[in-house]
């Protein structure tokens, strides 16, 4: 496994990491996976207060405990649940931040959280007050790190402009290459880490069949994923030239991929033993089909 440094702070990460939201709420398949993943390498494990109530969390907690301090544990804050215990809404107070780091550190069974993450954002949110909230929680040592996890440039100019964020995280993809036009670059000038998400688009740039993805047609997805069948050998599964394409761009720090079981994990973080993608390749999975643009929140 290789490792990048994530952003402005000196926190090592694993290139490819583990997204804990598609765990299954069976802990001993849990723990498994888990310390399955930490003996291959991955150090980064990505969660939220939201998932699954508190109780990834809880599971993530339970199961890192022989090696916490050899690891990396980041979560998420903003999304309140309701008190009737179905959704939730948008909450990102300085009160409710504040509050909300209590549980989210007795649930992880923690001192402190390597990576606090505000769980969206919009433009009209009291930027000031939440970045304070994090700042408050940085000196207090609750926390070591802060970002964000937001596809909104208006959002992420703001965080840029007004914070220390040490990340974003967003959703980048062959079929998602929308942060190109503008956030990756403004990101990698900033010295703050991305964090990927949907490197293999739900799974079809995997082998799953192929549906509407985006503003994509299905047939558009065959295209992408016809092409990456042809470009794929005998030992490099196409989820890894999938997330090879996400970590070839310079801004990106890892890809967060939501394993479920071993040979998934099997195939995606034996990237680094695979050969890299070429000039040659990666321009001819760009080629494909024109990238998006983001339209709304810009």
């Amino acid at each position: 496994m290789k490792y990048r440094r994530l952003g402005n702070s000196d926190m090592e990460i694993s290139e490819v990491s583990f997204g804990c939201m598609s765990l299954e709420e069976d802990f001993e398949k849990t723990k498994e996976l888990i310390h399955v993943a930490f003996d291959k390498g991955i150090n980064y494990f990505d969660t939220a207060d939201i998932y699954q109530n508190g109780n990834n969390e809880e599971m993530l907690g339970k199961a890192v405990k022989s090696f916490r301090d050899k690891i990396i544990i980041g979560t998420k804050v903003g999304n309140q649940l309701r008190d009737t215990g179905e959704g939730w809404h948008w909450n990102p107070s300085k009160k409710y931040i504040i509050n909300s780091v209590e549980k989210s550190l007795t649930r992880l069974k923690t001192d402190y959280i390597d990576l606090y993450q505000l769980h969206g954002g919009t433009i009209d949110d009291p930027i000031e007050e939440t970045i304070d909230a994090f700042e408050t929680l940085k000196k207090e040592g609750k926390i070591r790190y802060y970002g964000i996890s937001s596809i909104r440039p208006n959002v992420i100019r703001e965080y840029v402009k007004q914070s220390n964020i040490s990340s974003v995280m967003m959703q980048y993809s062959l079929l998602d290459r929308r942060p190109e036009e503008y956030c990756l670059e403004l990101l990698s000038k900033n010295t703050i880490g991305v964090l990927t998400r949907g490197s293999i688009a739900k799974g079809l740039l995997a082998g799953k069949r192929a549906t509407e993805y985006l503003e994509y047609s299905s047939s558009d997805v065959d295209m992408v994923v016809e092409k990456l069948r042809e470009s794929s050998k005998e030992d490099r599964f196409m989820c890894q030239m999938a997330v090879q394409f996400v970590l070839n761009h310079k801004a990106i720090t890892s890809s967060v991929v939501g394993f479920r079981t071993k040979k998934q994990m099997e195939e995606c973080i034996t990237i680094s033993e695979r050969e890299v993608l070429s000039d040659k390749e990666l321009n001819s999975l760009k080629s494909v089909i024109s990238p998006l643009f983001y339209k709304n929140h810009r």
